[in-house]
């Protein structure tokens, strides 16, 4: 159904409050069930992901991987002779990327009637909404304001060359070397990027691991090739200044001892804050939980008019939780009724090789006490992926013993597309047969997940047999 309610005693049947993956998908499907939308954004369409976060840094990585199969090439019996790059392309070709998917946002909303508004939105009441002092009326506000990079209080932190990755991204010429605080998925992608790029790489920790929550044998695996590519991770320190300047020094504490690292460049990535300072949520009476905005299954807060979605909520910050969301939201605020599910959302990390994870891995289900039996495939045997020259990785299959799949992961080229494969089969509440009685295509990475299967199975016909 589609056309605009002019029935309606407000200006818009619904605003949507910040257009990032989760707003302005969430404004569309309110205008595709027949409601006339606004769209607010203080700052560009696409919010963090298209211009700050998803789109940029992985059409960076992408020059890099591009870098290092042209420096490779010879190994496949292509001549290339010197290989190069030139930074400051590699920064326009980011920017392009981005610039047309923004260009493609804006005609999306306008092809189905959303009204986009730039300005900052405040919420005056439960029914009004203050955009730059123009104020306009609402039946139902979705809030969708977004995330931004946290700055936690280190004593230097807004000293000179030291950045979040909001600055890092604008960036368009490459420092020589880096100090990067924080290995959770952020900090590891960027020293992905860089040591490919060639430049020393430090990676400061405060766990003891990098990539807390991803399964200890996949972090096993990429430590070592994070080490080849002569990048520097120390875990269980702790960062108790930094020092800035045209050499920028990092102290930490380490086993009790201070030490110190140095770069050109220190990133500061340690997680994402809430941005719901000045919307107007004290007038609207909305319950919190700290800066994190409550809402129940069906992306209601308390008030039974508004809504919130995305990284604000402080489910899972990641940008196709904040489309589910959006689209649940939107369809609950034109009178439907949907809730969203979080037991199943796939994580993908665009290091080299690219690890998905879903569901249960094996730690969680040590930790939580479950029986479970795993299937898993050695990559170095997959034709594909050795064809690639990326052999490297596991594809790892988690289930109960009598087969009910209860997570998967992957570390191999094209990781992240695959990861569907296995979220759907979990939603499905399907089985390890499922899996291994699906005819995979030859020769693909993916037949790496059948071998899996198989593996649980006892039969895998492309390895080794176990020893008894």
């Amino acid at each position: 159904m589609k056309g605009f309610n002019f029935m309606s005693n407000f200006d818009y049947d619904v605003i949507v409050l910040g257009a990032g993956p989760g707003g302005y998908e969430c404004a569309i499907r309110c205008a595709q069930f027949g409601k006339k939308t606004a769209l607010v954004e203080a700052r560009e369409l696409g919010g963090t992901c298209l211009n700050r976060g998803c789109i940029p840094t992985k059409a960076l990585l992408h020059s890099a991987e591009m870098f290092e199969n042209a420096s490779n090439a010879g190994n496949c019996g292509v001549t290339t002779g010197e290989v190069s790059f030139d930074f400051a392309r590699i920064a326009e070709y980011k920017d392009s990327v981005v610039q047309k998917l923004r260009t493609g946002i804006a005609g999306l909303e306008k092809a189905h009637g959303v009204k986009v508004i730039s300005g900052f939105g405040k919420a005056v009441d439960n029914h009004t909404l203050d955009v730059d002092g123009e104020r306009m009326s609402f039946d139902k506000l979705i809030l969708a304001t977004g995330s931004s990079p946290a700055r936690p209080p280190i004593p230097g932190i807004d000293g000179e060359n030291v950045v979040t990755s909001d600055e890092i991204l604008t960036m368009d010429k490459l420092p020589e070397s880096f100090v990067i605080i924080g290995g959770g998925v952020i900090g590891i992608e960027f020293a992905t990027l860089f040591a490919t790029l060639g430049k020393p790489v430090t990676v400061i920790e405060m766990m003891p691991s990098i990539l807390p929550g991803v399964d200890s044998d996949i972090v096993r695996v990429l430590s070592r090739v994070l080490k080849k590519k002569k990048v520097n991770v120390i875990n269980n320190a702790k960062v108790t200044g930094i020092n800035g300047g045209e050499t920028v020094t990092v102290n930490y504490e380490l086993n009790g001892q201070e030490k110190t690292a140095e770069g050109c460049c220190c990133i500061v990535s340690v997680g994402r804050r809430a941005m719901t300072s000045g919307i107007g949520l004290d007038n609207l009476g909305v319950e919190m939980n700290r800066a994190f905005v409550n809402i129940d299954e069906h992306c209601r807060t308390n008030v039974e008019n508004i809504f919130a979605i995305g990284d604000i909520t402080g489910k899972i910050q990641l940008a196709h939780v904040a489309s589910a969301q959006g689209l649940v939201a939107a369809a609950n605020a034109c009178g439907h009724d949907e809730v969203i599910d979080y037991d199943i959302v796939p994580s993908c990390i665009y290091t080299s090789p690219e690890i998905a994870f879903v569901g249960l891995s094996e730690d969680k289900c040590k930790a939580q006490g479950i029986e479970y039996k795993v299937g898993s495939y050695n990559v170095a045997g997959n034709g594909r992926a050795m064809i690639m020259g990326d052999a490297l990785g596991t594809a790892k299959l988690i289930a109960s013993p009598d087969g009910k799949l209860l997570g998967a992961q992957l570390m191999c080229p094209r990781a992240t597309d695959m990861i569907a494969e296995l979220a759907m089969v979990l939603k499905l509440g399907g089985s390890i047969e499922d899996i291994s009685h699906t005819i995979h295509p030859h020769p693909t990475v993916s037949e790496s997940v059948a071998e899996a299967a198989h593996d649980f199975e006892g039969l895998c016909c492309h390895a080794l047999p176990k020893k008894k």
